[in-house]
């Protein structure tokens, strides 16, 4: 298990908090929860040794297709490929940006 601590700009502000996915079914799960800072904080906990530069590379693509909100997203990944996370990512900021 790798826990890993990611801070990045945040564009934009939103309000409340989302779910989506469940750790238990093999997947990932991620929450997320907004604030009025400026930047956006990822905590994950990860089974998948050393893949720092995994989750910054696609925190990085997502900062190029969208304005990253701010708040903390917390992210319990055991072994979701890349575009599962992206899924479940864009569904939590989806979610709250509808609240």
């Amino acid at each position: 298990m790798e826990h890993i601590t990611i801070t990045v700009p945040a564009g934009r502000a939103l309000r409340g908090k989302a779910l989506a996915g469940v750790v238990g079914s093999g997947d990932m799960e991620v929450l997320f929860t907004a604030d009025q800072g400026q930047t956006l904080t990822i905590d994950i906990t990860t089974s998948v040794d050393n893949s720092r530069g995994r989750w910054e590379a696609l925190f990085n693509r997502l900062s190029v297709v969208s304005t990253l909100p701010a708040g903390q997203l917390v992210i319990h990944d055991f072994g979701a490929t890349p575009g599962v996370a992206r899924i479940r990512i864009e569904q939590v900021f989806e979610e709250v940006s509808y609240a």
